[in-house]
């Protein structure tokens, strides 16, 4: 630093400002009042007692802020017959909308048909180690290494869909480059990666025959399957979709609804496939009962759902979106039927009867998610929706 250089040595960019620019013009102090850190400017009174121009005493100017107040004030008092009240509405995030929107407002999103196939086998991988730590704790030894394969048959199908929506198989390595726990997609790899070796010891502990290791891990695997089933839902309700966004308080516990219920009926179509004897009936029953309140409990958050959408659920109602989750509906519906008519006369009928509701609620499952993913082009592209979404201050 050469020994002109007075920075850091010299008085502060404020004082030098102000001898720079000090001057008097026809006996008035001009200088400028740029204050000193940490401190406001230098100002004084024109005269003793003056009034500051635009002040008002006693908070007078504070009464403008009671125009969304019912009694009249005095702004309104003098003319306004009620439309500055209405204005100020409307302009706050009315239902009306106060201008022409001009699109696009935010772009679609570009996901493929491995996505929503993704989060299915996501999900059902998910429930089905739900179902195999319920079966360790009923003591079930054999339902549960069932239930342990379905739920690694399951992630492995998810995780190369996942692969093949990334484009490029080496960007699945790069997302463990990082560990961001406020991003569920970089969650959701790191969960995976986790499930998948957990539930894969258990399957390895299985074969082995080390009961009591296959315990532990199975119990670790439902820890992840915690969040492997409902992070998707939580991926999707963290966008600017208004469809998405607007059913953030409902879209993973509906997720996980189905997730569950996809689980315990694959597994259950899995024990019917392989020949489960006779003392694993009590299973079956069981996972009945849990496919039927999970998906009863689907049913009655959507029904919740779609009462607050408004605007934001014209996507979800209607085009290819509509069609699937219709369809998803109409089929779970049809299951609940069949599983009342079972407990009704359980001695009616064929015997495979006993399992159309659970390959019902396995295609109400995916069609769920087909009908959620696809809804968020056309959400995104539905400006309206998107505008009322941003002036109701909801992110």
């Amino acid at each position: 630093m050469s020994r002109g250089d007075d920075r850091g040595h010299g008085p502060p960019p404020e004082e030098r400002i102000r001898r720079r620019e000090a001057r008097v013009i026809d006996g008035r102090d001009v200088t400028p009042a740029v204050g000193t850190r940490g401190e406001p400017g230098r100002w004084e009174r024109a005269s003793p007692g003056a009034r500051v121009r635009g002040f008002k005493a006693r908070f007078e100017d504070a009464r403008w802020s009671f125009l969304y107040s019912d009694s009249a004030s005095r702004y309104e008092a003098d003319g306004a017959d009620g439309q500055v009240p209405a204005a100020a509405r409307l302009m706050r995030g009315g239902r009306e909308v106060p201008v022409p929107v001009r699109a696009p407002v935010i772009r679609p999103n570009v996901w493929t048909w491995e996505v929503p196939v993704y989060f299915f086998f996501g999900g059902t991988a998910a429930g089905a180690s739900f179902v195999a730590l319920a079966c360790e704790v009923a003591d079930d030894a054999r339902s549960a290494r069932v239930a342990r394969l379905v739920a690694m048959g399951a992630a492995g199908c998810g995780g190369p869909l996942l692969i093949a929506d990334l484009g490029r198989p080496e960007r699945f390595l790069h997302m463990f480059r990082i560990f961001k726990t406020r991003s569920p997609m970089s969650m959701g790899a790191w969960c995976l990666l986790a499930f998948t070796q957990t539930g894969g010891g258990a399957v390895l502990a299985d074969l082995l025959g080390r009961a009591r290791i296959a315990r532990a891990l199975t119990a670790a695997t439902a820890a992840f399957g915690v969040y492997l089933g409902s992070y998707t839902g939580v991926l999707l309700a963290g966008t600017a979709v208004p469809a998405w966004n607007r059913s953030r308080a409902f879209v993973a516990p509906i997720f996980v609804c189905t997730a569950t219920a996809s689980g315990a009926a694959a597994t259950r179509l899995a024990l019917a496939a392989t020949g489960a004897p006779r003392r694993s009936a009590p299973t079956r029953a069981a996972l009945a009962a849990l496919e039927t309140a999970a998906m009863s409990g689907e049913l009655v958050l959507s029904a919740l759902n779609d009462r607050r959408l408004g605007i934001a659920g014209r996507a979800l109602e209607s085009g290819r979106p509509g069609r699937y989750l219709k369809t998803a509906r109409g089929l779970t519906a049809a299951g609940l039927a069949g599983r009342a008519l079972r407990a009704l006369a359980p001695r009616r009928g064929p015997a495979g009867a006993d399992h159309v509701p659970s390959a019902l609620f396995l295609a109400a499952a995916m069609l769920y998610r087909l009908g959620w993913v696809s809804a968020g082009r056309p959400s995104a592209l539905d400006h309206d929706a998107v505008a009322a979404l941003a002036r109701s201050g909801r992110r």
